[in-house]
């Protein structure tokens, strides 16, 4: 699913109105019916709900929305912020409408005017659309201080009033904080950035038949990953296949009391389809490796506590694997160094990176052009930082993002909420599913084996990293589910994961 920018989203709402073809007043109409049904769906009729628009179209929404509310037998106070001396067409089109049914219609124009907002009454948010570049003032913004500070539900209708679609705000903007956002078509760029999660809340896409060729055509960078897409990306099991089928992966992982990470990495490889795997840990691990993971092969580094990539177990050399996972628990000795500056120029193929193989290349940053081409980065924000720079706000986090992955050729997955999947090209795929159980220790340990078996199995570097963010998130999910997301371990989630 695309991400568009003001722009677009306004030339394809115009694109809509010419090509299906249909009258602008009536492309809102199916917006708010959208906004209405599912809206019904989750509160029910008895439900006092004021509504705050403003004179643009974001307000005739509001005002659309009011009347097919009444339809449905809701009871509705109407509250129209008026900042400025003229509306548009279709707010005063749906304002004349809404008088034609009710005359509980009122008007904000100073502080006095604003209503109280009380505990068991939802406030729909209808002020400001996509369209705002300018911070809110006046009466605007002392209605939405007055809306933050009641302690009722807030749905806002497309985007939260005062927040911008495609460009930072000032820390001193005064923006609603909705609990729910719904927004129309397609998801905005603001949603999936953490600065502005508590402008967000928890948004949902509903659908008002915006023209297909348009959204087919129109040029993005950023892309939101949904189930349908990953499901296209699976690739499916041939009936005569073998376990050579599904690749050989080297993982090369663990350091005296970190072995955990290297049996996390390893159980979720093999739970990802991997036709073979081999693991290789200091002999600290040996044993462990034997118990906890029988289906894998075992290799012993030659020293007792860290990773120096010689083994005293024989078998292929690391650039004979279909791919090789590097970092969970690896820590940073000399040695550990030394492994990783031997192995990189050896290696042709696209491989993993995580945790301490990243820190390591951060303060050895000649190792950047080293990495195989299109290989995986999996960096958290923090360990991001440290292999590029600092950056003022979230949209300049995602410049330097594309840009290291197109100077360096590799695709990086930058861990966080709406995980972003950076491609040699310079897309950017942001990831539906998780949740903030996997914000404990060793879920970036599973991912790393996820991530190696798609290598392993063919897939192509995005498609694995898109995919297996996807099914990593999904798999977290499904382990919060059974068991919370504060009691959920890395384990859970290897558990929970499915390919189907």
């Amino acid at each position: 699913m695309k991400i568009l920018n003001v722009d677009q989203i306004r030339a394809l709402d115009q694109y809509t109105i010419q090509h299906e073809p249909i009258a602008p007043i009536n492309l809102m109409e199916r917006a708010a019916l959208a906004f209405v049904d599912w809206f019904a769906d989750h509160f029910p009729n008895t439900t006092i709900t004021k509504i705050f628009c403003g004179l643009g179209n974001n307000g005739g929404d509001g005002l659309a929305i009011a009347r097919l509310l009444l339809e449905r037998e809701y009871p509705i106070e109407v509250y129209v912020v008026r900042y400025a001396p003229r509306e548009s067409d279709d707010f005063m089109h749906n304002h004349r409408r809404l008088k034609l049914v009710t005359e509980n219609i009122h008007y904000v124009e100073l502080s006095h005017d604003i209503p109280a907002i009380r505990h068991n009454e939802v406030v729909i948010d209808a002020i400001f659309g996509s369209g705002l570049s300018r911070p809110t003032e006046g009466i605007v913004k002392s209605t939405i201080e007055t809306i933050n500070r009641a302690p009722a539900t807030v749905v806002s209708v497309d985007i939260a009033s005062g927040l911008y679609t495609d460009q930072p705000n000032s820390s001193a903007d005064t923006i609603i904080e909705p609990d729910y956002t719904i927004t129309f078509q397609l998801p905005k760029l603001a949603f999936v950035l953490p600065k502005n999660g508590r402008y967000v809340g928890d948004w949902h896409i509903v659908d008002i038949q915006l023209h297909k060729r348009y959204i087919d055509l129109a040029p993005t960078p950023y892309f939101f990953t949904q189930p349908r897409d990953a499901r296209l990306l699976l690739h499916k099991r041939e009936r005569f296949s073998n376990k050579g089928s599904f690749g050989h992966a080297l993982l090369l992982v663990g350091s005296y009391g970190k072995i955990g990470a290297a049996v996390l990495a390893a159980r979720a490889c093999l739970r990802s389809g991997v036709g073979l795997l081999s693991v290789q840990v200091p002999q600290c691990g040996y044993d462990v490796i034997q118990t906890a993971v029988p289906e894998a092969m075992c290799r012993a580094d030659e020293d007792p506590k860290v990773l120096t990539g010689y083994s005293i177990v024989e078998g292929p050399e690391p650039a004979d694997y279909s791919t090789v996972g590097i970092g969970p628990g690896i820590g940073k000795a000399p040695d550990t160094l030394k492994m990783l500056r031997d192995l990189l120029p050896t290696l042709k193929k696209p491989i993993v990176l995580d945790a301490d193989a990243l820190n390591l290349l951060s303060e050895n940053r000649a190792l950047l052009n080293k990495i195989p081409p299109h290989s995986i980065l999996t960096p958290h924000p923090k360990e991001f930082e440290r292999l590029t720079r600092k950056w003022e706000n979230d949209y300049e986090k995602l410049t330097i993002l594309r840009d290291f992955a197109k100077t360096y050729n590799v695709v990086v997955v930058l861990k966080g909420a709406y995980s972003a999947v950076a491609t040699p090209d310079g897309d950017v795929h942001f990831n539906s599913t998780g949740n903030p159980g996997l914000s404990t220790g060793g879920t970036g340990d599973v991912l790393t084996g996820v991530l190696t078996a798609l290598l392993a199995q063919g897939y192509d570097p995005v498609e694995a990293a898109v995919l297996g963010v996807f099914a990593h998130g999904l798999a977290g999910d499904k382990a919060a589910e059974q068991r919370g997301p504060i009691g959920m371990i890395a384990s859970d989630v290897i558990d929970a994961l499915r390919w189907e």
